[in-house]
């Protein structure tokens, strides 16, 4: 009986709407807001109805084939079934109509709970929707308000007036109905009741077909588009000025031949009145922290993938993503890295920031999803990962990421590799930081925290070779027992975790050290934002924080892709972007970097800034490097450290990075212990054969002077500890590389003995089993599906990580 007398209000209030129009004048359709009254067609004609999803990222009416229903003006109204979720994407498509250009605004809403209705109907929704041009329904074009007869005429002010907007009115007609299905929630029916923008006689009434609106903006859109919109709030949150603005949009209103649409008649006030709205702007929408997110969600549901709130439970989640940033995710993540930036804020804001990043063109971070939550321990992902894999996979279902970089060990790695269905990797960007600033502020000598550095980079090199980590974590903190400040913190920080690291650098693949930078500079960034401000209040409210990400942060990044290429913005490009290390690296040229091959305890990089300065790097070439400039000396990854890694890796003249070695694990280990798959077990093959074929060539390189060595004390500790790759060459007296001897066997990082003697060609004694991580890891990089029955194309190139072509063959003779 309720839900009767609710379907005969919704009746009621339809009925008065379509009374009301005919009393201005306005004679609708039959079609429009009939809802009810009408007698649609049986449930299975229209949901047999196709699917229509086209490719084009906004598509209108013309892409899609339409089908006529029952009763309706002129034989019915036209109708067509799409996904749900590209309901916008058909709005905006319908609004950019080259004849007319327009705007579809809301003009009623409605929604009901799942569960609400026993026996849905046909149309039965759960969401209605009626979109109607902004240039209709009333017509006042001719129509002086202080004149009116108070029956045609809509009130300047008061209930049911549009302020500001009666200019605009120009008795448009064109309307359609937008119903989420109740049987079928992820399908929107569209009712099209008018297609064509007409008045009540049929003609047309706005836009180029219009001959009343030549010379007048009623050729146009009625009002600059959401995409301008964004661009300029967004220059006006970086601080651009409003001159400069207009001067920008001047430009580029030019650059494409003068004004054809609304947008390239921006006006001074227009600007005006957003900067008004930006300075006005606050994250406060509600004395209650909570009240307030609730509020912002509300207002930005489109910017929202994920929004969790239970009181009781004490669990929180919010998914924020805007348009810009799903744009970004699909253009650099596909077939791209994306990296996990989870650990932000853990002691200094209310709930931790976790953020996902994707990497350009110019190794640059930019953010892509802030998930904010109440789990410190990333609990509970599999309530945001989801939903936010699915909304990108909405806008293009091929779409998937090359490899996933994460900073925890605690995250879910299984949910993650199955959400995305690819590669993960671990990446050491996090623990290194931690590790360096905590020497920086509890060890106050120099050579003891380069040592102590460079031990803690052996406990993750060595616990891949050892049976337990242990060993070489008594040994470390034996030898610097007295640096009792570091190890109550390592001890307290550290030491609980340290298996955690230990098992996911086992069984994960390394990420390479060109993402540190990238990963560090949006750090930076985003801490000098929300905590560079001391009267921000970031720490202790959320909707601070989300306010300051989406607005501050979220137009940074924005203004970074977009000021490339313009002039008029150079200025503030130079004045707000500051380039990451890897970046400034690429400037440092080759000559600035003084080593010495036969001894390479040590690297000088010439400073660009200071000619007379050099600085120097020890353990060069490791993620470990440990350098002596001022930016290094606050903990941060710096261009030295970067420069003298490309160095390494391309001359070959140091260790192995701890990302080639793993790599490189995995491949002899699959040779010795082959999978069970077939088709696995054939790449496995090729790729491990390829990688003896080089090693012996590397031999035959080394056994002719060809290739460069290490030094014999470096090599003797790197075979200590489980580091070296390949057998020594013996350096005599001058300097120059001998023939190894005929028995030289020694360990590689996977503990595998590669016996290298004039009589035989290599060969592989036994190597532990590997575990079913790192199968599940090389199979992916194989790009083979476990258990396929079909042989897949694999282009022997493109088949390895970018990051790891450089290091594919990095091991070194000595």
């Amino acid at each position: 009986m309720e839900r009767d007398r609710v379907s005969e209000k919704e009746q009621e209030r339809d009925g008065e709407r379509c009374r009301s129009l005919k009393e201005r004048g306005v004679f609708p359709f039959e079609g429009i807001m009939k809802g009810h009254d009408a007698k649609m067609p049986r449930m299975e004609d229209i949901l047999n109805l196709p699917v229509q999803d086209p490719p084009c990222a906004e598509f209108s009416a013309v892409h899609i084939n339409w089908a006529k229903i029952g009763g309706g003006h002129q034989g019915g109204d036209d109708i067509a079934l799409i996904p749900f979720s590209r309901v916008e994407d058909f709005v905006k498509g319908e609004s950019a109509n080259s004849e007319c250009p327009a705007s579809f605004r809301i003009e009623s809403r409605r929604k009901r709970p799942e569960g609400s209705v026993i026996k849905p109907r046909v149309d039965g929704y759960l969401e209605y929707t009626l979109y109607w041009c902004s240039y209709g329904p009333e017509d006042y074009r001719e129509c002086d308000p202080s004149m009116g007869d108070g029956q045609n005429t809509k009130p300047i002010s008061g209930k049911g007036s549009r302020p500001g907007r009666r200019h605009l009115m120009r008795g448009c007609l064109c309307h359609f109905t937008v119903k989420r299905l109740y049987t079928r929630p992820l399908l929107a029916l569209i009712i099209f009741n008018q297609r064509n923008h007409v008045d009540k006689s049929g003609a047309p009434c706005h836009g180029l077909l219009d001959r009343g609106a030549v010379g007048t903006l009623a050729m146009y859109a009625p009002r600059i588009s959401e995409e301008l919109r964004q661009r300029i709030m967004s220059l006006l949150n970086v601080g651009v000025s409003l001159d400069t603005v207009i001067q920008h949009h001047v430009e580029e209103v030019e650059k494409h031949g003068g004004r054809r649409n609304r947008d390239d008649y921006l006006t001074r006030n227009d600007v005006r009145n957003m900067e008004r709205v930006v300075r006005h702007s606050t994250h406060e929408l509600h004395a209650n922290d909570m009240c307030s997110v609730r509020m912002w969600v509300q207002r930005h549901q489109k910017n929202v993938f994920s929004f969790q709130d239970d009181p009781n439970a004490d669990s929180f989640i919010l998914g924020i993503q805007t348009e810009w940033q799903l744009q970004q995710m699909l253009r650099y993540g596909h077939n791209g890295y994306i990296a996990f930036h989870s650990t932000f804020g853990l002691n200094r804001l209310q709930y931790p920031l976790c953020t996902l990043l994707v990497f350009d063109l110019c190794q640059s971070a930019i953010p892509v999803a802030w998930i904010i939550t109440s789990s410190s321990n990333n609990q509970g992902m599999d309530r945001w990962l989801g939903l936010l894999v699915d909304r990108i996979r909405t806008k293009d279902p091929r779409w998937r990421p090359h490899a996933l970089l994460v900073d925890d060990p605690y995250l879910e790695i299984s949910l993650i590799r199955d959400s995305f269905q690819c590669r993960v990797w671990l990446c050491l960007w996090h623990i290194r930081r931690s590790w360096m600033r905590g020497l920086l502020k509890k060890c106050c000598n120099l050579d003891v925290q380069k040592e102590m550095l460079k031990h803690l980079g052996r406990v993750l090199y060595c616990a891949r070779s050892a049976s337990n980590v242990q060993d070489p974590l008594e040994e470390f903190m034996q030898i610097f027992i007295d640096q009792s400040d570091f190890m109550a913190y390592f001890k307290e920080r550290w030491l609980p975790n340290i298996e955690a690291w230990v098992t996911a650098s086992k069984t994960l693949p390394m990420a390479n050290q060109e993402f540190h930078a990238a990963i560090e500079s949006y750090h930076l960034r985003v801490k000098a934002k929300l905590f560079g401000d001391p009267q921000a209040v970031c720490k202790t409210r959320i909707d601070c924080l989300v306010h300051t990400l989406t607005t501050s942060l979220h137009s940074l990044y924005w203004f970074e892709q977009y000021s490339e290429e313009s002039v008029s913005l150079k200025m503030y490009r130079d004045e707000l972007l500051v380039p990451n290390s890897w970046q400034r690296a690429l400037q440092i040229p080759d000559h600035d970097i003084i080593l010495d091959e036969g001894d390479l305890q040590f690297v000088k990089v010439i400073s660009q800034s200071d000619r007379r300065l050099a600085y120097t790097i020890w353990n060069p070439g490791s993620e470990f490097s440990f350098c002596d400039c001022p930016w290094a000396r606050l903990g941060n990854f710096c261009k030295h450290l970067v420069k003298v890694g490309i160095i390494c890796r391309i001359r070959q003249i140091a260790r192995p990075s701890l990302s080639a070695q793993i790599y490189h694990q995995t491949l002899l280990g699959l040779l010795v212990n082959p999978p069970d798959d077939p088709i696995a077990l054939e790449h496995a093959i090729v790729h491990a054969t390829k990688m003896q074929e080089e090693l012996k060539s590397m031999e035959d390189l080394s056994s002719v002077g060809l290739l460069q060595s290490l030094p014999p004390n470096e090599m003797n500790d790197l075979v200590g500890n489980g580091l070296s790759g390949l057998p020594q060459v013996a350096i005599d007296g001058a300097g120059k590389q001998k023939r190894p001897r005929t028995s030289s066997t020694v360990s590689n990082v996977a503990g595998l003995q590669l016996d290298f003697s004039e009589q035989a060609s290599p060969t592989l004694n036994p190597l532990p089993p590997l575990s079913s991580n790192q199968m599940r890891e090389f199979l992916h990089l194989l790009k083979v599906p476990q258990g396929s029955s079909q042989k897949s194309i694999v282009n022997e190139e493109n088949s390895f990580p970018r990051s790891l072509l450089n290091d594919k063959f990095a091991f070194h003779v000595t």
